[in-house]
């Protein structure tokens, strides 16, 4: 096998990764995965689709992460990893759909509109 890339989103955080066959190494932007996300919550979401399949210890994979927020950019590269799974073994499709993680969540942040403290919060209105 080769090198398989893939690209994952959410919110502002884009995970772009590169995935070959190894022993289960996970680098982000040159740290190892445990230092990059010391919350053992956001580990554990970025591994759902590896343990889904029970490939955790088969693919090193070596991320590119730009933008967003730990959560973000945890989810983001969750679906970049479904994707790239699916590259790999076109099989897998169905499990990992089933799963979710497979989904792209499209919601943003809605802008600022001018005239009010908030993107939808208004200023109290006064009668008098």
């Amino acid at each position: 096998m080769e090198m398989v890339n893939a690209l994952g989103r959410r919110k502002s955080a884009v995970a772009r990764i590169f995935v070959t066959e190894g022993a289960g190494k996970i680098t982000i932007n040159g740290k190892d995965l445990q230092d990059y996300f010391p919350s053992s919550i956001l580990q554990y979401v970025v591994k759902q689709p590896l343990m889904k399949l029970d490939v955790l210890e088969k693919y090193d994979i070596k991320v590119n992460l730009d933008g967003g927020g730990f959560t973000g950019q945890s989810q983001a590269l969750r679906l970049a990893i479904a994707r790239a799974l699916v590259k790999i073994n076109a099989d897998d499709k169905k499990a990992l759909r089933s799963e979710g993680f497979l989904t792209r969540d499209a919601r943003e942040v809605e802008r600022k509109k001018p005239g009010q403290p908030k993107a939808r919060r208004r200023f109290q209105f006064s009668k008098r």
